[in-house]
């Protein structure tokens, strides 16, 4: 006999009663009873583990579970589980462990171009002209201080003039290349600032940038809103013969100057005094970080160029001595020029309205051309614009009333930058490849590395602009060439020539030992050497005792020729201006990237359009 029941578990419970007596029967159902209302309630795994266990498994260990709360699982899997994880987490830390404490091996950088070892150089070289009480950093162990008195000796002048630099291998302070050297390096630092620091050279070339604008600051009264004169050179360097001492006649070590030094003072120089303008407002922006100190260049900035503005008159008029070796042809481009950067500087539109007015432009010489129309130099500053408001055409683009002039000096940049193209016949080039942008004529380096700059400078421009290349007539360049020929340009520099020599000193394994100048060429041996006394120095045969490292000399002849002769300055005499160029194109160059800082030049610089209205105020009821 069976009697079938519901099991609780989804099938047939069947209770097999035969053989049992009525008692048996009577205790069957109560377990069925019980069976039944077994189904108001779930069992748990266990549970069920009692109920299923067979005849065979009486007597053995029960199966041991944990419960999780969500999950139960068996004790067996949890404990190898746990296991499993901890002896992971202790072979992770043991590794972590062994990594921290093994010393780490790097993939080594790539070791610095030619560029940036060259950058670190002719850096250098400003530490080698600096006058005045010079800093324990200096680094140039054959340099002490000077031009202690300069201002001073001078009775007609009776004010302190001690600092800024020395223009070449003499002791001249020369403000007008001077100021353009810092306006360039400025220049180099606002559009690469990443790039010096890259270099580990930032904070060199800033305080490089205020040893010459803190002496700019002294040759006028930089805390006035009017002045009438401005102090333009110290030292004299005229060649008339004569036997006076003086800064060309005597050669002697800077330290050991002893005689006069005269204070030139100039009450018309526009040309001067804008290019110190500029020298100030661009400055600047490079210390904008310093609020205090910016404020004060960009008040004497202003100062400078009311002053340009309203005394017209070239510096070098009349014969003086400035124009034996800096004379200037015109002030018409520094009004461009300086106009340009006061506007960086302030952000006020009334030098910009000035910068882009026809009239300016036109006695600047924008629109005629010219032999030495493309070339930027201590003279020259009309290109140098071009490039500098065709950056403002192609990040702000200010439009009406200014768009034309400046769409005009962007077309002009690009033929200019078309003219340094080797395709073209614009300039000539030497036999090894270096542009002739002084036609010929001594001294070539000084150009050619504002050229390569420039160049640099532009192809950068275009592609942060998106724009791939630009176009010279009806055939388009990338904006690859511009930086090809500036670095062929560089190298050639640098002592890929065919004197395979490298004309900045110290760098490479052939470069001028006899260089042009005073300090490097006399001992520091104790004996201090009269005006005459020194000219053993000048007229030996054998090497400089002090390398002067970093200096850029003047360079070959238009046959790729050159002279490692003392005596002869036109080969052998490094510049002020010429290695502030050689710096900018280097650092433009330098490194494994390109790119420019877009904004920092136009910090100063308010919005182009009106801002928008403030918000209403909030409803109240």
């Amino acid at each position: 006999m069976s009697i079938y029941g519901r099991d609780p578990w989804g099938g047939p419970l069947e209770i097999h009663a035969d053989s049992a007596t009525d008692d048996d029967r009577s205790r069957n159902l109560d377990l069925d009873r019980a069976a039944l209302s077994m189904t108001s309630r779930q069992l748990d795994e266990t549970q069920q583990s009692w109920l299923l266990a067979g005849p065979g498994d009486k007597g053995k260990k029960k199966k041991k579970y944990v419960d999780l709360g969500c999950l139960i699982v068996s004790r067996k899997i949890f404990l190898w589980t746990v296991g499993a994880v901890v002896a992971a987490a202790a072979l992770a830390g043991l590794i972590t462990l062994i990594v921290k404490t093994v010393p780490h091996h790097h993939r080594p950088r790539p070791p610095p171009d030619n560029y940036t070892l060259a950058l670190h150089k002719a850096l250098m070289f400003f530490n080698a002209q600096r006058s005045g009480r010079i800093p324990k950093h200096n680094n140039v162990s054959w340099r002490g201080n000077s031009g202690m008195k300069d201002g001073f000796s001078d009775p007609s002048y009776g004010r302190s003039l001690v600092g800024g630099f020395y223009d070449a291998g003499d002791a001249i302070k020369f403000n007008f290349p001077a100021s353009f050297a810092m306006t360039m390096l400025s220049w180099s630092v606002i559009e690469y600032s990443a790039k010096y620091e890259a270099a580990g050279e930032l904070v060199h070339v800033k305080e490089i940038i205020k040893w010459g604008v803190d002496y700019l600051l002294k040759t006028f009264n930089s805390s006035a809103d009017t002045i009438d004169r401005v102090a333009a050179q110290v030292g004299q360097g005229a060649t008339s013969g004569g036997t006076n001492p003086n800064d060309h006649y005597c050669w002697t070590r800077p330290e050991d100057i002893d005689y006069p030094r005269p204070v030139y003072v100039c009450h018309s120089c526009s040309d001067l005094t804008a290019e110190m303008a500029a020298a100030l407002a661009s400055a600047s922006i490079v210390f904008k970080d310093n609020k205090a100190y910016s404020q004060k260049l960009v008040h004497g900035a202003a100062t400078l160029w009311k002053f340009a503005r309203e005394q017209r008159g070239r510096y070098s008029e009349g014969g003086s001595d400035a124009s034996v070796f800096y004379n200037s042809t015109s002030y018409w481009d520094e009004f461009v020029w300086g106009g340009a950067w006061m506007y960086l500087a302030t952000g006020n539109s009334s030098y910009l309205q000035l910068s882009t007015h026809p009239k300016l432009a036109k006695h600047a010489g924008a629109f005629w051309g010219g032999p030495d129309y493309g070339v930027l130099s201590w003279d020259n500053k009309l290109t140098g614009a071009q490039v500098l408001l065709s950056r403002l055409r192609l990040f702000l683009s200010p439009g009406y009333p200014y768009e034309e002039m400046l769409r005009t000096f962007h077309n002009q940049t690009g033929i200019i930058m078309c003219s340094y193209l080797p395709v073209f016949n614009s300039f000539n080039r030497t036999k090894g490849g270096l542009i002739q942008l002084n036609h010929g004529r001594p001294q070539p380096l000084q150009y050619v590395v504002n050229a390569a700059f420039l160049a640099s400078l532009y192809s950068d421009y275009l592609e942060a602009a998106d724009t791939p290349g630009w176009y010279c007539g009806p055939n388009f360049f990338p904006t690859g060439a511009l930086r090809d020929f500036a670095r062929t340009q560089i190298d050639y520099i640098l002592g890929k020539n065919p004197k395979k020599m490298s004309y900045v000193v110290g760098f490479g394994q052939r470069y001028p030992k006899h260089v042009h100048h005073r300090g490097a060429s006399i001992p520091k041996n104790g004996v201090k050497y009269n005006c005459k006394g020194g000219w053993k120095w000048r007229d030996t045969k054998k090497p400089n005792p002090h390398t002067i490292i970093g200096a850029m000399v003047a360079g070959p002849d238009k046959h790729d020729g050159f002279h490692d002769i003392r005596t002869n300055y036109n080969y052998t005499e490094p510049t002020l201006a010429g290695n502030a160029g050689l710096v900018a194109a280097l650092v433009a160059l330098s490194g494994e990237s390109t790119g420019v800082d877009k904004n920092t030049i136009f910090s100063a610089v308010p919005p182009m359009f009106p801002s928008p209205p403030p918000p209403p105020a909030p409803w109240r009821p």
